[in-house]
């Protein structure tokens, strides 16, 4: 039986010794060794990696965390990440950026599209969920996978991204609710991007998401609200694999005070 981690000092970390010694603990397990000795790796970071529901250089509680504090430890964060992750050199860190997005292509069988939902994002002010001007990718990153959606040739479209894709609502019956850190907080982006998808008629397009800690498959909908509408895209959610994952009685995790999910969400539309 594993014991519980114990992380050094007594709150997250803020500097880069600090990004770099919680790497090396992770690094240091046996099980996580055999998993990289075993497969490659195409790796992003989400939210996590520096801190809870982070957007572009706000952080979760700015008014705990001033702007000059996140982002020297977003800065910090990134260059712990970089090197202890299988990253190419285009995406060694300048300061608070880094290069992640990019596309991996297998021949004419898969290409990866490989997504980043946290640097460019506006804030997550749910009240503005609806508002075209607001962004989840930013324009060029959106600008660089619409085109690449058009021109592809490869038999499958992967995007492997971080948080839910698909509509998800919380609440039953007639009203509404929605996670502001999903897709759901981004809608005009989000269903733009699902139309881009139909309409220029990409192969086999599959949404890869982790984030929530629980499996789902979701049929991603032309109309979210209209489950007979065609099925433009499947987006498959991965669970966690050490903290709060599919294990009986877990759950996934909702807005902060929903009751839990179950762990398995065997289908969503």
């Amino acid at each position: 039986l594993a014991l519980p981690r114990v992380h050094e000092g007594d709150s997250e970390p803020f500097t880069v010794v600090e990004y770099r010694n919680r790497h090396a603990q992770y690094k240091g397990e046996a099980e996580l060794q055999a998993a990289h000795a075993a497969f490659p790796w195409a790796v992003v970071l989400d939210d996590h990696e520096i801190d809870n529901n982070w957007a572009d250089e706000i952080p979760q509680d700015p008014d705990l965390q001033p702007r000059d504090v996140f982002l020297a430890r977003r800065a910090a964060a990134f260059q712990a990440y970089y090197e202890h992750m299988p990253l190419r050199r285009s995406s060694i860190p300048a300061g608070i950026d880094m290069q992640l997005y990019r596309r991996l292509t297998f021949g004419d069988l898969l290409n990866v599209h490989v997504l980043d939902t946290r640097q460019y994002r506006s804030d997550q002010d749910q009240a503005l969920r609806l508002d075209p001007n607001r962004t989840i990718l930013g324009d060029d990153q959106e600008q660089w996978l619409m085109a690449n959606l058009a021109g592809g040739t490869a038999r499958w479209n992967a995007l492997a991204q971080q948080v839910f894709f698909s509509q998800r609502d919380f609440t039953a019956g007639p009203n509404q609710s929605f996670s502001n850190d999903a897709w759901d907080n981004y809608v005009p982006e989000r269903n733009g991007l699902r139309d881009h998808v139909a309409a220029v008629g990409a192969s086999n397009p599959v949404v890869l998401t982790g984030d929530v800690h629980a499996t789902y498959v979701c049929d991603v909908k032309a109309n979210f609200d209209d489950p007979t509408s065609a099925t433009v895209a499947t987006e498959l959610v991965g669970t966690s694999i050490t903290n709060g994952g599919d294990r009986e009685g877990s759950g996934g995790r909702g807005p902060r005070g929903s009751p839990p999910e179950p762990s398995w969400g065997p289908i969503c539309a």
